[in-house]
């Protein structure tokens, strides 16, 4: 299975929780690649996940299947060549759009299924990996056989109700989770246009907004592939976003898995105390 990540220094405790959780799902190898970079963005710096992270990972999915590896992938210099200049002052750091640059990468493979460093995988995901991405015959016009969609994902928990490319029908996706045919994205320049559009016109979501609004083909899978608001029992990856609360006042709930207090605290969460437990006992080794 491919699994792609995106980020700098700041996605480390995060990419460990995740990639363990994989290990214990997953039951076929696991090839991990970790696009990165080194960014100067205001005044903050934004240095590449280290080396010696990458390969503390690449030990551990080891010992899950010696098949599987963990591979960095410093994309610095296409970033600097392409850089999303109308966006880099949003709230938005640079490394989140750096899925974007994925199809300018030879080393990524045809299929590979981005996630955020905030999901953890609960079950094995398998079956929303291998899913066929035939596009419908139904909806193909003539001369247009073997076309395929350009990536699966989950409706976005909020933006469904108010992005959408046509009216009464929702198809905002959230980006966190995203199974990415790049095969067919380098065929139909798809992030191309995604960047130049973050390049010239400044966005809320930049690189989320953009897929959503040049996307063609996207495939809208069940929730249970990127559950963003509440553990329920089908479950398979679960993704820890920005949600709001009602009661007993409303509020804004942000809570990342690799904050042990606040996932037992403020989500009265312990689903995974186990894999906490090893990714607590792991986490210094990753400095």
């Amino acid at each position: 299975m491919n699994i792609l990540y995106c980020g700098d220094k700041n996605i480390q405790e995060g990419l460990l929780l995740s990639v363990l959780s994989l290990c214990r799902t997953v039951q076929e190898a696991l090839h991990v690649y970790v696009l990165t970079m080194y960014c100067q963005q205001g005044e903050k710096t934004y240095l590449p996940v280290t080396d010696q992270a990458i390969a503390f990972l690449d030990m551990q999915v080891k010992k899950h299947d010696c098949d599987s590896f963990v591979k960095k992938l410093d994309v610095t210099d296409l970033f600097i060549a392409d850089t999303p200049e109308a966006n880099l002052a949003t709230r938005f750091t640079a490394g989140c759009m750096l899925r974007l640059y994925a199809d300018l990468v030879p080393e990524l493979p045809d299929r590979v299924l981005y996630l955020d460093y905030d999901v953890i995988c609960r079950r094995d995901c398998t079956d929303f990996y291998a899913q066929d991405l035939s596009y419908p015959e139904k909806k193909r016009g003539a001369g247009q056989e073997g076309l395929e969609y350009e990536l699966a994902g989950v409706l976005d928990y909020y933006g469904r109700f108010f992005f959408r490319n046509r009216p009464l029908h929702m198809d905002y996706l959230n980006s966190g989770v995203l199974l990415l045919n790049l095969k067919e994205i380098r065929k139909t320049g798809l992030f191309e246009k995604c960047r130049t559009r973050c390049r010239e016109k400044e966005m809320f979501m930049p690189d989320q907004s953009a897929i959503n609004k040049l996307c063609m083909r996207k495939k809208i899978c069940p929730r249970r592939f990127n559950e963003q608001r509440i553990l329920k029992d089908d479950t398979v990856l679960q993704h820890f976003t920005t949600s709001f609360r009602f009661f007993p006042w409303f509020h804004v709930l942000c809570v990342k898995p690799w904050q042990v207090d606040q996932m037992h605290e403020k989500l009265k969460l312990h689903e995974y105390d186990s894999l906490l437990d090893e990714f607590l006992q792991l986490k210094p080794q990753l400095y």
